[in-house]
C-alpha cells in the first residue's frame, strides 16, 4: 500500500495566483498540488491534497489523515489564527504535522503572529513562498525515517 502524505489547505488559498501577489506570489493552487505530487511521487509517497473555506470540512480532512495517512501538512491560512477546532483535530494525530505558510506571518499582521497550529505541529515552515510546501514534504519525509 503506498504510504499518502495529506496536504490541507484552508480558506482563501484556492484564490492564490490572483490574490495579492505581492505576497502570495503568481503560482495557482493547481501549480503547487502538481509541483509537489511530482515530488511525493518521486519518493514513493502518494499525495491527498485538498482545500476548503470550510472549517469542518478541513477537520474532516484531519481525521481521515489520521486514519490514512503518514503525514499531514498544513496551510490552515487565516483558520491558523482563528481555529481551537483545527487545533484539537491535529493534537489527536499520531502523525508528524508540519505547519506551512507561503508569507512570513511574524513579518505580517499582529493577528497573524498567533498560531493555533504550532503548539500540536512537529515543525512550522515559512516565508519560502510557494517553495515552502516543497520544503514541508522533505521534512515530513525526513522525519518518516
Amino acid at each position: 500500500m503506498i504510504k499518502t502524505i495529506y496536504i490541507l489547505n484552508g480558506p482563501n488559498l484556492n484564490l492564490l495566483g490572483t490574490r495579492e501577489p505581492e505576497i502570495y506570489g503568481a503560482a495557482t493552487l493547481t501549480d503547487i498540488e502538481d509541483a509537489c505530487a511530482e515530488k511525493c511521487k518521486a519518493a514513493g509517497y502518494g499525495l491527498s491534497f485538498h482545500q476548503s473555506n470550510i472549517e469542518g470540512e478541513i477537520v474532516d480532512q484531519i481525521q481521515r489523515a489520521g486514519k490514512d495517512g503518514v503525514a499531514v501538512l498544513i496551510n490552515a491560512a487565516a483558520y491558523t489564527h482563528t481555529s481551537v477546532a483545527i487545533y484539537d483535530g491535529l493534537k489527536t494525530l499520531s502523525i508528524p504535522v508540519i505547519e506551512v505558510h507561503i508569507s512570513q506571518p511574524a513579518s505580517r499582521e499582529s493577528f497573524r503572529q498567533q498560531s493555533f497550529i504550532a503548539p500540536v505541529a512537529t515543525g512550522s515552515i515559512s516565508g519560502f513562498g510557494t517553495n515552502s510546501y516543497l520544503l514541508a514534504i522533505d521534512a515530513a519525509i525526513d522525519s518518516l525515517k
